[in-house]
C-alpha cells in the first residue's frame, strides 16, 4: 500500500477502479477521472454499454461534462488498480466480491461507499463491547472478509445526493463530503493521502481518526428516512413535515444514539436539528426508494437490520426500529426486492 500511499499524496495519476456505475459509482467515477485519474468502471448491461459510447455524462450545479472512463464487466481486463472504489449495492457486494480479485495487488487501497453499517464495523483493533463480532446482516458467511482482506480496507462515507436518471447518466444534487478513516480507528499516511486526492477530485473529503463515529453520524438520518420512505412512497420533505412522522424520527434517531453511546460512539446531535438540516435540502427522494422504483433490491439489512442486530447484541431496546425494520421487510418482500426466507 504504500506506492499508492505515495502516488496519492505526491498527486500523480493513479489506476482508480470503481465496481459499480450507478448514481454514487458514477458520481465519483466521473469527478476521479475529471481531475486526470486513470479511471476504470466494472458495468454491466445498459450501463456498460453507455459508458462505452460516451463516457460518464455528469449532471452537477447546472453543467453537464462527459467524464472519459474504461469499462468492462470483466474485472480481468481492467487489471490491477492502485484504488479500487466498491460503489455497488450492499445486496449486490456478496456476489460482487470475490470477482473482483484481478483488480486487487498488494498495495491497493479498497474504498467500500456503502450505505448503512459496512461488514468491517467492527475490526478486532477498534476495541470496544463487539471489536472482532461479524454482522450477521451484512456479511452472514463471512463472503466478504474472507474475499477482501482488512489490510485493504479504508472506511469511506458518502454524503453526496445523487441520482441516475438513465444508464450512465448521473445527477448530483447537492452536498460533495467524503470522509475517509481506518476501520480501527487513528490517523495514518494513507487516510490523509487518499482525503488530499479527493479533495483534488472537488470533493468536500476529510480524513477522520474516527470513521465508525462518522457511518454512525450519516446512519442516524439513513435508518430513518430509508425504510420510511419504502414504506410511504414519499419523499423526505413530506416525511419531515407530517408531524407524526416526525415524532417517529426524534424517537428512531434516540434509540440509535442510545446504541452508539453503548458502542463507545457519542454523537453531539439533537435529532429535531438533525431533521431541520434535512429539510432544507428540500424535495429529496431517498436512494432506497429510488431502488424500490426502479425495482432493485432494497438495502434494509445494511440500513436498518445491522442496528437491530447490534442493540440486540448489546441488549439495548430499540422497539421502534425493530418494528419499522419488520414492518419494511414484508413490504419489501411483497414487492419482491427483499428475500423471504432469513436465517
Amino acid at each position: 500500500m504504500e506506492q499508492a500511499r505515495q502516488q496519492a499524496g505526491q498527486g500523480s495519476r493513479l489506476r482508480i477502479g470503481v465496481a459499480g456505475a450507478g448514481a454514487i459509482g458514477g458520481f465519483l467515477a466521473a469527478r476521479l477521472a475529471l481531475a486526470g485519474h486513470e479511471v476504470s468502471v466494472l458495468a454491466r448491461g445498459a450501463t456498460l454499454a453507455a459508458i462505452r459510447t460516451r463516457g460518464i455524462l455528469l449532471d452537477s450545479g447546472g453543467t453537464r461534462v462527459e467524464a472519459n472512463v474504461r469499462a468492462s464487466d470483466d474485472p480481468a481486463q481492467l487489471g490491477v488498480q492502485d484504488v479500487v472504489i466498491l460503489a455497488v449495492k450492499a445486496p449486490s457486494l456478496p456476489g460482487l466480491a470475490p470477482a473482483i480479485a484481478p483488480l486487487l495487488g498488494p498495495g491497493t487501497i479498497v474504498l467500500p461507499a456503502l450505505n448503512g453499517v459496512p461488514w468491517w464495523f467492527f475490526p478486532p483493533g477498534a476495541g470496544g463491547p463487539l471489536a472482532g463480532r461479524q454482522l450477521r446482516t451484512v456479511d452472514p458467511d463471512g463472503r466478504l472478509e474472507r474475499a477482501l482482506p482488512a489490510a485493504h480496507i479504508l472506511g469511506l462515507v458518502v454524503f453526496p445526493s445523487c441520482s441516475c436518471p438513465e444508464p450512465g447518466t448521473v445527477v448530483h444534487a447537492s452536498g460533495s463530503r467524503l470522509v475517509v478513516g481506518e476501520p480501527a480507528g487513528g490517523m495514518t499516511l494513507r487516510a490523509q493521502a487518499m482525503a488530499r486526492l479527493l479533495a483534488d477530485a472537488r470533493f468536500e473529503a476529510s480524513a477522520s481518526p474516527d470513521i465508525r463515529r462518522i457511518v454512525w453520524e450519516k446512519l442516524l438520518g439513513n435508518a430513518c428516512f430509508n425504510p420510511v420512505s419504502l414504506l410511504t412512497g414519499s419523499h423526505t420533505d413530506l416525511l419531515i413535515d407530517d408531524a407524526g412522522v416526525n415524532r417517529l424520527f426524534q424517537a428512531m434517531m434516540h434509540e440509535l444514539l442510545t446504541i452508539g453511546r453503548e458502542l463507545g460512539i457519542a454523537l453531539d446531535i439533537e435529532p429535531a436539528d438533525r431533521l431541520a438540516v434535512t429539510r432544507k435540502l428540500g424535495h429529496i427522494k431517498t436512494s432506497m426508494l429510488q431502488d424500490v422504483e426502479a425495482g432493485r433490491a432494497v438495502e434494509l439489512d445494511a440500513i436498518l437490520g445491522a442496528a437491530v442486530e447490534i442493540a440486540a447484541e448489546l441488549r439495548v431496546p430499540a422497539p421502534l426500529l425493530d418494528t419499522v425494520y419488520a414492518l419494511a421487510r414484508v413490504r419489501a418482500q411483497r414487492l419482491g426486492l427483499y428475500p423471504v426466507a432469513r436465517s
